[in-house]
């Protein structure tokens, strides 16, 4: 299989890759990957649906089993091998404080913190979910290890992330909602380039399930990000007089949560860790910027400058990102182009879009000018749709 190679790859380097938590969230538990564990109904105001939050087992880059919550949704009447669509969603925290399912009505339509009128502290819903329904698609929704149990959740570590998407849709065909065996993928932002590594994960990941196709909205892969660091996202880690991005130090706390391999105090100072440590928990994402903006100002640097051992960073950021391996399926790309990006600057996004196609990906980009990253999913909703609805056809 066709892989790519990095420049700042430790040869020789392996990673014990153990993952880092304050509690027992499915280490050494039995059972595959996949298994639902619990399942409870839940109400939902969508129209001819009904909804369950659930309980299952993944496990991460470290190959350890974790538990995972999340949502399933899916046509009230009676049916059989129903398509399934899994939900990558975006940037919310570090802790359960950013839980999707934890919110007010989480089976709903997307609904975006940066909105007039919005009343919680994250994004959450799916974008397009009424839509999906009335096709007849099984929809899951996953809130990704640490958001619902108490690890701190390995935030870019998209494998991971892909592997807790995937390992839903395994989970939700043990409920009676009809899922059959063929599957579509749908990410924004972190979620995007969750979706993006979803469809390079192996086969035994996949079991029966058959990926038919996976859309990405503003993909935020991470190992782009490091070797372009442009964009208010990674700026600090070249600028030092810049107040680093919540994003850029949850990545770091989230890789360091991974991989054992990888110390804290490699990249942050003391003010850097002890701001993390007190915040990462309680605060989402939006809020822990905030936070981050202010103390910069008053107490000084956050991140180390220069950071130590910031190659072994960039060699487990890179092995975990989407871009290694060919995708098993078509890809559908969709940009934000709107003042280049105003979240996840579009040359990371077609820079993502080139290294694929060197695999040898089909992908389809798709530019928004008018759009900027928090009107992208709602934008999309009609053009995504219907690319799902011909992926779908397009093998028997």
């Amino acid at each position: 299989m066709q892989r790519r190679t990095f420049h700042s790859l430790v040869l020789g380097t392996s990673f014990s890759m153990l993952g880092r938590a304050d509690g027992d969230d499915g280490a050494g538990k039995t059972g595959p990957a996949g298994k639902l564990l619990s399942s409870s109904p839940i109400q939902t105001h969508l129209k001819g649906a009904s909804a369950w939050k659930v309980r299952y087992l993944s496990k991460g880059m470290n190959e350890i089993s974790h538990e995972v919550t999340g949502l399933v949704i899916a046509p009230s009447e009676k049916g059989t091998n129903r398509p399934m669509m899994t939900w990558c969603h975006g940037t919310t925290g570090l802790g359960d404080v950013a839980c999707p399912s934890a919110q007010p009505d989480p089976a709903r339509e997307l609904t975006v913190y940066f909105s007039p009128g919005a009343t919680q502290q994250i994004d959450y819903g799916v974008p397009g979910v009424q839509g999906f329904i009335d096709r007849g698609y099984v929809v899951c929704a996953t809130d990704y290890q640490g958001l619902g149990t108490s690890e701190v959740h390995h935030y870019s570590v998209s494998k991971t992330n892909a592997r807790d998407a995937l390992f839903l849709a395994h989970a939700a065909r043990e409920l009676d909602v009809g899922a059959g065996g063929r599957l579509l993928a749908y990410g924004w932002s972190q979620g995007g380039a969750a979706a993006a590594a979803l469809a390079e994960l192996e086969d035994a990941d996949f079991g029966n399930l058959d990926l038919r196709g996976s859309v990405i909205l503003s993909p935020g892969v991470a190992s782009v990000g490091l070797e372009n660091p442009t964009g208010q996202m990674a700026a600090a880690l070249v600028d030092p007089k810049r107040a680093p991005d919540s994003h850029l130090l949850m990545m770091l706390w989230g890789y360091a949560a991974a991989y054992s391999t990888l110390d804290p105090a490699d990249v942050f100072t003391p003010l850097g860790l002890q701001l993390m440590e007190e915040s990462w928990k309680v605060q989402p994402v939006h809020h822990l910027n905030d936070v981050i903006s202010r103390i910069f100002r008053l107490k000084g640097p956050i991140l180390r400058s220069p950071p130590r051992n910031f190659d072994t960073w960039k060699s487990a950021i890179f092995q975990s990102s989407a871009g290694l391996v060919k995708p098993r399926c078509p890809l559908l790309m969709c940009v934000d182009a709107f003042d280049n990006g105003t979240v996840i600057p579009v040359a990371w996004q077609e820079d993502y879009a080139k290294i694929v196609k060197g695999l040898g990906a089909t992908i389809e980009t798709k530019k928004f000018p008018n759009d900027d990253h928090f009107s992208l999913p709602f934008s999309v909703r009609e053009v995504v749709a219907d690319w799902m609805d011909s992926a779908l056809s397009t093998r028997s």
